[in-house]
């Protein structure tokens, strides 16, 4: 695990100059790419909404991905325990992919929980300016509880689960998100439209 964690490249390790910028890929798709980094609990509704918002924005000829938390975790991240360490080199690479993706022309969806603010500030820094919005689905942990759909919040408050996020691990909301939805209060194809009108106005 601590060599999963080292984040330092070898001392020869020296990125190589591509001869094909990232300007030529979007213009390629005509697009502006962009990452749209969605945060909140458990339960929240980040891949319903994300789920949602790319079929949408497909529908318009836009050329999209998804990245979502639980799938990182089930692959590229599987190695990865739930320690405050762990979660943060979660974070880590996720941005990087994502940063990846955008320089190849794409609109970048994130769907994962993040929960601390410095590794969204730094998954922030990645990008250029304003091409990463992050958008806060700041449902509440008691709504969040009562749908509890893969009955993790139980589990966690049972003891069966440790270091679960909004029980006995912390969750820092974003303090200047630029966008929030909270899905208790707005259905999901009002969210979706407010998601892309906010993307296409930026």
């Amino acid at each position: 695990m601590s060599e999963a964690l080292s984040v330092s490249p070898p001392p020869a390790i020296r990125p190589y100059e591509l001869s094909l910028p990232a300007e030529a890929r979007a213009a390629q798709k005509t697009q502006h790419p962009r990452c749209l980094w969605l945060t909140g609990l458990s339960g929240a509704g980040k891949s319903t909404l994300a789920n949602a918002l790319e079929l949408h924005l497909h529908q318009f000829g836009l050329h999209t991905f998804l990245l979502d938390g639980d799938n990182l975790r089930s692959g590229l991240c599987r190695d990865l325990g739930m320690s405050d360490a762990c979660r943060r080199e979660n974070i880590r690479r996720t941005a990087e992919v994502a940063r990846l993706m955008v320089d190849a022309g794409l609109i970048v969806i994130v769907a994962a929980i993040s929960p601390f603010r410095a590794e969204r500030d730094t998954a922030r820094r990645l990008f250029a300016e304003g091409d990463f919005i992050e958008v806060h689905v700041s449902t509440s942990l008691e709504v969040c509880a009562r749908r509890d759909p893969k009955g993790l919040y139980r589990a966690a408050r049972e003891g069966r689960i440790k270091d679960f996020t909004g029980i006995d691990s912390p969750y820092e909301a974003p303090l200047a998100a630029e966008c929030r939805i909270d899905t208790d209060e707005v259905g999901l194809v009002d969210a979706c439209h407010r998601l892309a009108s906010f993307l296409c106005k930026k």
